[in-house]
């Protein structure tokens, strides 16, 4: 199944987007919240069958904001399911 944003908000200090299949049916939706040196990014699909495609999704998503703020200390939560997901090996449980 392939995935997509939809922005639900979008504003200089955070950003909510919808998390949408093929058929625009809503299927989770992720929050990115800005702060002076700090990008946090928490997240959560329903599907558990999509946990690769939503990984897909959002790490590109965040390296190209990432671009906007050198030196950008980034902190995810994301879930698919009942599962955490992580965008790299490094990160802790």
């Amino acid at each position: 199944m392939q995935i997509y944003f939809s922005p639900e908000v979008i504003t200089p200090e955070f950003q909510v987007l919808n998390v949408v299949d093929s058929s625009n049916k809503a299927v989770g939706n992720v929050a990115f919240l800005f702060d002076e040196k700090k990008l946090y990014v928490y997240g959560i699909l329903e599907e558990e069958g999509v946990g690769s495609d939503f990984k897909d999704l959002v790490t590109p998503y965040i390296k190209g904001l990432a671009k906007a703020k050198p030196g950008l200390d980034i902190f995810s939560c994301l879930y698919v399911g009942c599962k955490k997901i992580k965008l790299n090996e490094e990160e802790s449980e």
